[in-house]
């Protein structure tokens, strides 16, 4: 138990992050994250005026959409590690070519899942959403059309947000994301309730501002005084061992990533064949449910940041001692998180203009997912981005992976359909394949296996 410290005088003069860099990294991300999932309440919120279909269409839509944004940001959090562990061992240099690499490699992708999601637009809609209302499938159809054309843009955001992050340096993403949030939210309120564009008023604006927010952060890459930089240039060689690298981190957990969103996409199906009134409950307690998980979800990208340099220094006891600090930071803000959101989950049902029985039924989820986020969900999620930071990607892919198929996807069907329990049995699921995680990853943090797989 050595390891854990608690008696032990330690000096950590010299450590990377002091409190202080801590709070200026973890601050503008819970902000970003906050920001990011008060548009999607605002969206829903909005749509919601329009009815009860198009709110199912759109979140219909933006799992598949998450699911493929999920990719970029896995590409992106591959780029952010092998640059950090060059920053930790001052490879400056080297840090900016993977900035670079990762840049137009992300872009590439991004244009390539844009054509396939176009040429694939009736299976998707068919196939995978299967029997919805065709007043659903209409709003689905619209919003698919639009929101497809950001994907390059949503991608190129995510590459150049995870390169800040990489220097320890979040207040720009969130600069960056404030001014996307702001275009998105006021397009919306203008072409909804302005125009009544319906569901075209939610989709134009969130093109408008991916675009937007694009832009600005590739631009402020390109100044040549930061850490890492781009080059002002068009021309692109392909460094392939570069790319190997970034690959080696991204695509485990890319397919870690995606695994996890095509799961949930498959128990939609399942949850759409509830009826309209159950999918309208899944998609409201997914649009809070993202406000009681926020602070993880952002901190987690600080122990990217955190542990890859640390790793790249070579200091494992500094990645040990951040790991405690940070899930520590994560259990405290989440718990203060998910008591406001009970607090005023009466107020936030009476928004949503649902029908009673819509209402009670994502009540009754969200006091049973904010339970059980507050004792589960940081070892679940966060640790493994330890794992991912040093290097260590394998062990967490296939854990979720394998607990997803097992746990959450063949739990839903069980406890949802052949139980007879509905949607809520689709969320016990979910619950279910969290603490399967947490189990393993707790043992694979204490094996120290994670240790000596650095990147670069």
């Amino acid at each position: 138990m050595r390891e854990l410290g608690k008696k032990q005088k330690i000096d950590r003069s010299h450590y990377l992050f002091d409190n202080k860099a801590l709070t200026a990294l973890i601050i503008p991300l819970i902000v970003e994250q906050l920001l990011a999932v008060l548009v999607g309440m605002a969206d829903s919120i909005m749509v919601a005026n329009v009815g009860e279909a198009a709110v199912s269409g759109v979140s219909l839509v933006d799992n598949i959409m998450v699911l493929l944004i999920n990719i970029f940001a896995a590409l992106a959090t591959g780029g952010a590690v092998v640059a950090g562990q060059y920053l930790g061992q001052k490879r400056e240099k080297d840090a900016c070519i993977a900035a670079k690499q990762l840049i137009w490699f992300i872009f590439l992708c991004s244009v390539g899942i844009t054509a396939i999601v176009y040429l694939g637009r009736n299976f998707i809609l068919h196939s995978v959403f299967g029997a919805i209302d065709a007043d659903v499938m209409s709003s689905a159809n619209t919003y698919l059309m639009i929101v497809t054309a950001s994907i390059p843009f949503i991608a190129l955001y995510n590459g150049g947000a995870a390169i800040f992050r990489a220097m320890g340096n979040s207040k720009v993403s969130m600069q960056v994301s404030i001014v996307m949030n702001v275009i998105n939210v006021a397009g919306n309120a203008i072409l909804i309730y302005g125009f009544h564009r319906g569901t075209e008023g939610v989709a134009i604006p969130t093109l408008v501002s991916r675009m937007v927010a694009a832009i600005l952060i590739l631009g402020l890459l390109c100044n040549q005084t930061r850490v890492l930089h781009l080059e002002k240039t068009l021309r692109y060689h392909l460094n392939g061992s570069m790319v190997k690298r970034i690959l080696n981190i991204g695509v485990p957990n890319g397919l870690e990533n995606s695994m996890f969103q095509l799961g949930k996409i498959l128990v939609l199906s399942l949850v759409s064949t509830f009826g309209t009134s159950a999918i309208a409950a899944n998609a409201v307690s997914n649009a809070v449910a993202l406000f009681q998980i926020l602070p993880g979800m952002a901190i987690s990208l600080a122990v990217t940041t955190v542990i890859s340099r640390c790793v790249g220094a070579g200091d494992y006891e500094q990645a040990k001692y951040y790991t405690r600090k940070l899930l520590k930071i994560t259990y405290c803000c989440m718990a203060v998180t998910v008591a406001l959101i009970f607090a005023v989950l009466p107020l936030i049902m009476k928004v949503y203009n649902l029908s009673a029985g819509t209402s009670a039924e994502s009540e009754k989820i969200l006091l049973f997912h904010g339970c059980s986020a507050i004792l589960v969900w940081p070892i679940a999620f966060n640790l493994p981005a330890v794992f991912r930071a040093s290097g260590d990607v394998r062990y967490s892919m296939i854990t979720s992976i394998v607990s997803m198929w097992i746990f959450r996807i063949a739990f839903s069907y069980i406890l949802g359909k052949y139980m007879g329990i509905g949607v809520l049995g689709v969320w016990i699921a979910m619950i279910i394949d969290w603490c399967f995680r947490a189990i393993l990853f707790v043992y694979r943090y204490f094996s120290g296996k994670w240790q000596g797989r650095s990147a670069v």
